[in-house]
């Protein structure tokens, strides 16, 4: 009998400490990203799990023959770590010996070893698999990876708790036609569109709750925008005094992912020439103050009264950034009807609610606001839409039994992270891609 007592012996080193290994013989694995024949030696790149490592062949050292190699190869080298001023990390690998561990069959049909991809959006998704091992493609994901991790980190230290709520439901938070429905078991279920109902919930277990999962909309928009299917980070807090403790709270959290990207991936803001916003505060307009700025300054009649047009978000957004250097906005007091069946409405004006979405470089990537807590009020705004009460029975039981005031928002991790690299298309900040058109790879 064998005993596995939750250890492994590394016999290979990780490019992040070769620093600390100068002028020692090391064992690495990584595959070969970028092979540079000259004479009588050759350039290797080895790409690792985080780094890109360049390595040195040369018949004077290298017990191995360089045509045995070939891009994409997974291998185990042992090499020589020799300080080399002029290499940007301040080393290079003499590469003494290999064992390649596999090797692809076929060649890939698109080159992935330049800085950038240089193909279509469409090839460029259609290849994922084997585009993101690109340095450029893979350091959009380690920085969204940072992303999360300051969104945790600073959800943590106020005091919400991680929860996991279901994605298969019976009734859907926004309602309308943009929700998935499927048979189960022979019975009509939905994918969820966001974790609203769970995340409420879960305020008068936990009170303060945050979520970062996929939701599923089945709009029919094919646009640089929109995805089907995204990740959505979540958070919900009880005990407010009013939805601005909301606002106040992004803004925070915003400011402790920008502290984190900056200290912690500079390799990775480099790669993508990334300049972080400067947060210390974010200015918040008026729904229809904000309207009534645009038509004027843009001599813009108002088509609609009840949402901004693409074309209105970005203009704000210029605007906002000409006077305050904000790249961020937050536009206050939404029409209720235009907000879902939970939004709480405002005491002052019936016709608006206690609701905001955040801008961010012309891109609405938020959208939150207040709750409705009181059961009766809850029953009377489902019952004004002609909605069947009966049919969210178990939504409803957290209103019938007590709950505080309270309230939440919704980011997309994917339109953030696209506004942050100043993308034009919403699908370069998503691994694998769920649009009208796609669901392969």
């Amino acid at each position: 009998m064998k005993n596995i007592v939750g250890t492994i012996e590394n016999e290979t080193i990780e490019a992040e400490n070769l620093n600390s290994h100068l002028g020692e013989k090391i064992k690495i694995h990584g595959s070969i990203y970028k092979i540079r024949k000259m004479s009588g030696f050759a350039f290797i790149l080895l790409r690792t799990k985080r780094k890109v490592v360049q390595c040195i062949y040369s018949r004077e050292y290298s017990v191995f023959e360089l045509e045995d190699l070939s891009e994409e190869c997974c291998v185990t080298v042992t090499a020589q770590v020799i300080p080399e001023e002029r290499s940007k990390t301040g080393f290079e690998l003499q590469l003494l010996d290999m064992e390649i561990l596999s090797k692809p069959v076929q060649q890939i049909p698109i080159v992935i070893n330049n800085k950038r991809v240089d193909t279509s959006l469409e090839n460029l998704l259609n290849f994922r698999p084997v585009t993101l091992r690109n340095e450029r493609e893979r350091a959009i994901f380690l920085l969204q990876e940072g992303i999360t991790l300051g969104i945790r980190e600073f959800l943590k230290q106020e005091n919400f708790t991680e929860i996991h709520s279901p994605k298969i439901v019976h009734a859907g938070a926004e309602g309308g036609a943009n929700i998935f429905r499927f048979d189960y078991f022979g019975k009509e279920a939905y994918l969820a569109q966001s974790p609203q109902f769970y995340k409420q919930m879960m305020v008068g277990v936990y009170e303060r709750v945050f979520e970062i999962a996929p939701v599923f909309r089945a709009e029919k928009h094919d646009t640089s925008r929109h995805l089907n299917e995204y990740t959505s980070v979540d958070f919900e807090m009880g005990y407010i005094r009013n939805f601005e403790d909301i606002m106040e709270m992004e803004t925070g959290m915003l400011r402790h992912v920008m502290e984190v990207l900056k200290a912690g991936y500079e390799e990775e803001r480099g790669i993508l020439n990334v300049k972080l916003p400067y947060i210390k505060e974010i200015p918040a307009i008026k729904f229809m103050e904000a309207k009534e700025l645009i038509s004027k300054k843009f001599n813009r009649p108002i088509a609609d009264y009840d949402d901004f047009e693409p074309e209105e978000e970005k203009l704000l957004s210029q605007l906002i950034k000409e006077e305050t250097g904000s790249d961020f906005v937050f536009v206050t007091h939404y029409p209720s009807r235009k907000r879902p069946f939970y939004a709480m409405d405002s005491e002052e004006n019936q016709e608006v609610t206690e609701s905001f979405d955040l801008l961010f470089k012309g891109l609405e990537i938020t959208t939150g606001g207040q709750r409705i807590h009181s059961y009766q009020e809850q029953l009377n705004k489902m019952r004004s839409r002609g909605m069947n009460t009966d049919l969210f029975e178990s939504y409803l039981m957290m209103h019938k039994y007590g709950m505080p005031p309270h309230g939440g928002l919704g980011l997309g991790l994917e339109r953030f992270t696209g506004r942050l690299l100043d993308q034009d298309n919403v699908r370069l900040s998503s691994l694998f891609p769920r649009d009208l058109n796609r669901v392969t790879p």
